[in-house]
């Protein structure tokens, strides 16, 4: 298990240090939302590729990371980095490091590489139980993949839509699962990380896999997720933006309340 996480650690280490030569020419350090995800991808083929695991679970296991890192890092590059303008956090960030910036943000990108070989153990971990694929755990997994998935895709769809209409600048999407969570996308993120402990269950570094999910909850919740994001929406959009907080969940899809006088 140490060694394999030590080889991932090198592997994302390498991709951020490559990403960060891009980000040093672009002036875009949007890249390393896009190398952060897909680098999970890559570790999962790699944890699978190196473990002894039944086919069938190697499958499984790489197969639902892969298909999350390369639509999530399609849509983040899409959406954030080709012809577009950096972020306004890391635009924040640029301008409060001043000329300290570069090496900075070489130390952001490894940390997130870091983050990167930590969130790869519950891969390791489902990759560990010995039973082919076909487990209750298995499929029930599965369903919740789906779910994150689906619902993630669809809250960034609608988002997308919303921002095209030109009548929607400055204001706050309000649509769709937009309505029910002011951060739907989070939600749905967050529920793909407990796949891998539910495909895991019964194996013997199982508690390992909880770390991931109580990990990124708590990044979504305190660190880079909502803190950062409502920050730039509360410059960008105002009043507008703080009604909305007033009347709507943060996190869990639920339903909207009424502002209080």
């Amino acid at each position: 298990m140490l060694i394999g996480f030590l080889e991932a650690w090198g592997i994302a280490a390498a991709i951020m240090a490559a990403l960060w030569v891009i980000e040093w020419r672009s002036g875009n350090a949007g890249v390393v939302d896009v190398g952060w995800t897909a680098i999970l991808g890559v570790l999962a083929a790699f944890h699978a590729v190196t473990s002894s695991a039944p086919d069938g679970r190697k499958l499984l296991v790489a197969g639902i990371a892969g298909v999350w890192a390369m639509r999530l890092a399609l849509h983040l590059l899409l959406d954030r980095v080709v012809g577009k303008p950096e972020e306004g956090r890391y635009e924040t960030l640029r301008s409060s490091w001043g000329t300290r910036a570069q090496p900075y943000f070489f130390l952001f990108f490894q940390a997130q590489g870091l983050l990167d070989a930590l969130l790869a153990i519950p891969f390791q971990v489902a990759l560990s139980v010995p039973e082919p694929f076909g487990r209750v755990t298995d499929w029930v997994g599965l369903g919740v993949f789906a779910l994150a998935v689906g619902g993630e895709s669809l809250a960034d769809r609608q988002l997308a839509r919303f921002k095209a209409r030109p009548e929607s600048r400055g204001k706050t999407c309000r649509e769709g699962l937009w309505r029910y969570s002011r951060h739907p996308n989070y939600f749905f993120e967050w529920l793909h990380w407990l796949v891998y402990p539910v495909i895991a269950f019964g194996a013997p570094w199982f508690l390992a896999t909880l770390g991931a999910p109580a990990l990124m909850l708590f990044f979504l919740l305190r660190v880079t997720g909502i803190p950062a994001t409502e920050a730039q929406a509360l410059r960008s959009r105002g009043d507008d933006y703080r009604d909305y907080q007033a009347t709507t969940s943060a996190f869990v899809p639920w339903f909207p309340g009424r502002r209080k006088s």
